[in-house]
């Protein structure tokens, strides 16, 4: 019994190093029960060059809960990629990716929290004039999926819709994303309830960590062999590496054959 329950230790602290060690978004396999449904940290995985990754939840099951990853995986309109910012803070790089995407003429989603639309209100209203759509990242960034009670999960979604009101005098579009992929079916039909269309992404790499930026070549590695029609790219507006490449990878992925279409084309 002793060696047992030696081997379970071992085992349990084999499953820790592991969710230390993946990066969040590539965890397809951090799936588990709770009074939630079926609770789930996004994920994927990639298996052929320039085709789409498996979700671990595929976009036929998304489909009911107006949930997406993936956009228009045809080709008979050309290649669609569909560009998408997290952002919680605002340091200085929106306004360059603001620039490139102007240039391109390519517009964007941002998935936005109450706390930028407080702090940053210019750059708010200049995504907009742009042609750019804010999105619901909530109100206070909160691990979504341990929340259960429809009030409560209401609440995270109307405090950004209320900011947003109150800013730019209309309403927020009906595009959600869950902070940091976090999600349960419960949260999924809630959103839908609200009248809501979930966005996850089935392309992204890790440019999240302010103070360890992947370098440009890393960075445009992981994004142009990786891509694929119908990608909604996830990229994070607080990455200095994204202000510095976007313009050169737009421009990349243009000349690959590539056009951006918009969130709204989805609904």
């Amino acid at each position: 019994m002793i060696v047992i329950k030696w081997r379970w230790l071992v085992a349990a602290f084999a499953c820790i190093a592991v969710l230390i060690a993946v990066p969040w978004y590539l965890q397809s396999d951090l799936v588990w029960q709770t009074s939630a449904g079926t609770v789930s940290n996004w994920g994927l995985s990639f298996q052929t060059e320039g085709q789409p990754p498996a979700g671990n939840t595929d976009a036929a099951t998304l489909r009911q809960w107006n949930a997406h990853y993936v956009g228009d995986t045809s080709t008979e309109n050309g290649k669609v990629l569909y560009l998408t910012f997290d952002a919680g803070f605002e340091n200085g790089n929106t306004a360059p990716i603001l620039d490139a995407l102007k240039k391109h003429n390519a517009k964007a989603t941002f998935f936005l929290v109450q706390h930028y639309l407080e702090s940053a209100p210019d750059l708010v209203k200049r995504m907009v004039a742009e042609g750019h759509t804010v999105g619901n990242h909530t109100a206070t960034h909160p691990d979504m999926s341990k929340i259960t009670d429809r009030d409560a999960f209401a609440a995270e979604l109307s405090g950004l819709e209320t900011a947003y009101q109150n800013l730019m005098g209309e309403s927020l579009p009906p595009l959600y994303r869950p902070p940091q992929g976090k999600y349960s079916e419960t949260n999924l039909q809630q959103a839908q309830e609200l009248g809501y269309h979930t966005f996850f992404w089935s392309l992204a790499y890790v440019d999240w960590y302010v103070d360890r930026q992947p370098t440009r070549e890393q960075a445009l590695s992981k994004l142009t062999t990786r891509v694929h029609p119908g990608a909604i790219v996830l990229l994070h507006s607080t990455s200095s590496t994204n202000a510095q490449i976007l313009d050169e990878l737009l421009g990349k992925w243009e000349a690959m054959g590539y056009r951006f279409g918009t969130l709204q084309e989805l609904l």
